[in-house]
């Protein structure tokens, strides 16, 4: 008898990218794995509903996906952020949908497949528990080369925009011991970058260990050989503690990349969106960055048209982007989430005026961008290759970031291996992406 075939179609972040490799690894098990859900039997949809462009695609990609009960699809599955938070309620949004699956429900995923096959009655599980975080065989969708590691799971933030915490539940660290005997694993199996991932990557151990601990699991991740680089995303910059900082500094397989969400900079506007970090001591932090590494590249992100956000406001944050340049940057227009505090505030911005903000924020930036990219002609990088498109071989620096960052494109006679390191010259610079030569 052959195997039912399924699809996992996945949308969001990165630990939701973790959360579907993990729903890879459980269904592998028991059916085939397919690429086009179009020829599944069984499809999941890991959603997104962090913001209404993000809720928007996600029901927009289960609404498209419901077009294959009309063909091959016996089961329709939506799980991720938007079921945890709406719950049975896309039941009677969406009927197509035979099972709701919460974040942390994985573990029902076959049992509620063959109960809807013998039934065809529907299925939701979206309870929730702060005592689970998602571990289990993944296989791994970045390649043969870069896979992310979930270190934390949840947020004890209350940022007055967010409601993650109300989705992923109070922070819970992994024990350094699951995340290194991970991290191995991998390093047995040809992985040469890991990308660490949390809500808060900051704020590691704060929960298990009474203390601050990131700086510590990177010591100990950075003694595992054939892992050349250790990258980290969504640091808080004013939690970057000195033992941090000084550890991104020294640590040679630590990427000299760090990823510091700031979101605003006006004090006004930060107190409102209740963040802990406040202007001046996150500028303290950018200036020590940059001081213990000089070449340090900083990535950002932005919200603009909060609530209450004047143009004195406005105009601040403006003009400390353009006067810390940061490398990377990327803007979002406030969007206002029920069940937040935000969502019930006074002085709402006007949809335009929100609009314009960030296509002023984006200018500002495209310049600092340009220059930035400029500067990198004639500079001699490490390149780990990743992949070919046809004489052209592409890759990246440690200071790009997949899929937010731009490629090396690799003009090579040579024949290079995937997942090889060359050392390659730049020799122009485009808007976003670099063109380099190897280094005779």
């Amino acid at each position: 008898m052959n195997k039912l075939k399924v699809g996992v179609v996945n949308l969001g972040c990165d630990k939701n990218r973790i959360d579907s490799e993990i729903i890879v690894g459980k269904v592998k098990e028991k059916y085939e794995v397919v690429n086009e859900p179009e020829n599944a039997d069984i499809i999941i949809i890991n959603t997104c509903g962090f913001i209404e462009s993000s809720k928007e695609e996600s029901i927009n990609t289960i609404l498209e996906m419901s077009r294959f009960k009309e063909e091959n699809c016996k089961v329709l599955i939506a799980t991720g952020c938007l079921t945890q938070r709406y719950g049975s309620e896309l039941l009677n949004l969406i009927p197509e949908l035979d099972i709701i699956l919460g974040v942390n429900d994985y573990d029902k995923l076959i049992e509620s497949v063959e109960k809807v096959l013998k039934t065809n009655k529907q299925i939701a599980y979206t309870n929730y528990s702060d005592s689970n975080i998602n571990v289990g065989k993944r296989i791994i969708t970045t390649g043969s080369t870069t896979a992310y590691v979930r270190i934390a799971e949840g947020c004890n933030n209350t940022c007055a925009y967010c409601a993650i915490p109300k989705i992923r539940g109070r922070y819970r660290s992994r024990k350094m011991e699951d995340i290194i005997s991970e991290v191995k694993e991998l390093a047995i199996n040809g992985y040469k970058e890991i990308i660490l991932v949390a809500q808060d990557t900051t704020s590691y151990g704060i929960d298990i260990y009474k203390e601050k601990s990131l700086h510590i699991l990177l010591k100990e991740l950075s003694k595992i050989n054939s892992i050349k680089w250790i990258r980290v995303l969504y640091c808080y910059a004013e939690e970057l503690t000195d033992d941090i900082i000084n550890e991104f500094a020294t640590n040679d397989k630590v990427c000299k990349y760090v990823d510091i969400p700031i979101q605003h900079i006006s004090d006004n506007i930060l107190k409102s969106m209740r963040r802990k970090g406040r202007k001046r001591n996150i500028t303290e932090n950018i200036l020590k960055l940059r001081k213990q590494i000089p070449d340090v590249v900083l990535r950002t992100t932005l919200i603009v048209g909060f609530p209450g956000e004047c143009e004195e406001d406005f105009n601040e944050l403006n003009e400390f982007v353009k006067e810390i340049k940061f490398d990377k940057l990327g803007v979002f227009t406030y969007s206002q989430e029920e069940d937040t505090v935000a969502a019930e505030m006074d002085n709402q911005i006007d949809e335009g005026i929100k609009e314009e903000r960030y296509h002023q924020i984006m200018q500002t930036q495209q310049k600092i961008s340009k220059e930035v990219n400029k500067n990198e002609v004639g500079k001699v990088y490490d390149v780990l290759v990743e992949s070919k498109d046809g004489e052209v071989y592409i890759g990246r620096n440690s200071v790009m970031c997949p899929d937010v960052d731009g490629e090396i494109f690799i003009e090579s006679k040579e024949k290079l291996k995937i997942g090889q390191f060359v050392k390659v010259k730049i020799i122009k610079a485009l808007e976003y992406d670099l063109i380099a030569v190897l280094e005779k």
